[in-house]
């Protein structure tokens, strides 16, 4: 049984891959390794991945700097999906296909991923996930670096019930997948400790949503009727500008209606005023502001590269942060960017994260990350309120819905099942059938 926490008690002892070195050493005449980078860096989306495509540029920039892998060095080729999920197929098979990278850094919606699943399946290319998502999926060419359910959401409503007292939801999204599936786990967890139906209030809308006037309204006439009261924000991409600004109009005060969002970080908030902001939430696996020696030297690297002493780190850049750095090290041990040879190497790589431990990929291909609630400040930075007490194995089935619980993933041989029914002994396929009508 895949263990539910994993605490590491280490500390960070080196900053690989953070600063060129003095000297390049020569690298071998030989090919280049490709490396794929299918972020959105047009259309609503481009607000949260294009700083995802200069995260993965740059860690490609310093790994040729130490050297490359092994003796050879990486490409980056990249290209704009232009948050458009159909086309996110069609680049990731220009990739694998016409390419022919190594490896995949990419997508920030659950609906692009899913739409490059069957391509990297079909291909068998390799592709490292950094964002959130709703779990319910496990693929043997997808590892998944960003938090599961039980990273982010869970403790999230765990800490508004216990450390906030709330008592009634509002479960707001945007309308795709993430969002449905999240809540529909979040309904359950909430009924389960005897939440009633008229305490849980939930509203999607359409990707690049703004006009939330009437929905705030609704809000907050909602949060009026006696109970303490949050919102749950599953909203993404530049509709978070708007949606925060009619917070602030309405006079929506934190210590009234606190939010918590679990797609809104450091990056979502440079393009709007914070000020009104102030006390609300975010649960994240990472922020900008964690006080360790790896975070100064990656912020100090980031910066550098970017040339901007403004710029911002976040949560995903994190995430693909860990995910290179595990990439790196399963090719060196396999001694090849082969796929199959990689996909066996990389089960129990671990490598430090920037807050101060590390992150280990589990055998159903997710990793241990700590997770952080964190409250916004005047200034757009979060300050940490709260944290688990060690890192948490993501887990790609969830415990509370009824066609998940029984589920495992575990790709180690023998076994290389996504979708193992320990009730029945039987392997399935990658995904349920709940997950399966969520995204239609």
């Amino acid at each position: 049984m895949i263990p539910s926490s994993v605490y590491r008690t280490s500390r960070w002892l080196a900053a690989p891959l953070l600063g060129a070195a003095l000297a390049t050493p020569a690298l071998a005449q030989e090919d280049p390794i490709k490396v794929g980078i299918l972020h959105s860096l047009s259309g609503t989306m481009a607000i949260s991945e294009t700083v995802l495509k200069d995260t993965v540029e740059m860690l490609i920039e310093q790994q040729n700097a130490e050297g490359g892998l092994l003796g050879r060095e990486l490409e980056a080729v990249v290209v704009d999906p232009a948050s458009d999920w159909p086309l996110f197929a069609e680049k990731a098979r220009e990739l694998l296909a016409q390419e022919e990278v190594d490896v995949i850094f990419g997508n920030w919606t659950s609906v692009s991923r899913k739409s490059v699943l069957p391509v990297v399946e079909e291909l068998n290319g390799l592709l490292f996930y950094p964002v959130q998502y709703e779990g319910e999926e496990s693929s043997e060419n997808v590892f998944y670096t960003g938090a599961a359910p039980n990273q982010q959401a869970i403790p999230a409503v765990d800490y508004l019930m216990n450390n906030v007292g709330v008592e009634r939801w509002v479960l707001a999204g945007t309308d795709y997948v993430y969002p449905r599936t999240t809540n529909k786990i979040l309904e359950a967890y909430l009924k389960s400790f005897g939440v009633a139906d008229e305490d849980i209030m939930v509203n999607y809308t359409p990707f690049g949503h703004s006009d939330w006037q009437n929905i705030v309204s609704e809000v907050k006439a909602f949060g009026s009727e006696g109970k303490k009261t949050a919102v749950v924000s599953t909203i993404n991409g530049d509709a978070n500008v708007p949606f925060y600004r009619e917070l602030g109009n309405q006079g929506i005060d934190a210590a009234d209606i606190p939010v918590v969002a679990f797609s809104v970080g450091e990056q979502e908030l440079t393009g709007i005023d914070t000020a009104p902001l102030v006390g609300h939430l975010a649960a994240w696996n990472y922020f900008m502001s964690v006080d360790t020696d790896a975070n100064y030297d990656f912020i100090d690297a980031w910066i550098d590269y970017t040339g901007d002493e403004m710029a911002v780190t976040n949560d995903p850049m994190e995430a693909h942060y860990i995910g290179f750095n595990m990439w790196i090290e399963a090719v060196r041990k396999a001694g090849t960017t082969e796929v199959d040879a990689v996909k066996d190497a990389i089960i129990g790589v671990s490598v430090p994260n920037l807050t101060g431990g590390y992150a280990a990929m589990m055998p159903n291909h997710h990793i241990t990350k700590p997770v952080l609630i964190g409250e916004i400040q005047d200034n757009g930075q979060f300050s940490i309120v709260w944290e688990t007490p060690s890192t948490v194995a993501g887990d790609a089935w969830s415990d509370y819905l009824p066609g998940s619980r029984d589920l495992i993933s575990d790709w180690r041989k023998p076994m290389a099942c996504g979708n193992y029914n320990v009730v029945t002994g039987s392997c399935g396929g990658g995904e349920t059938q709940e997950e399966t009508t969520a995204e239609e």
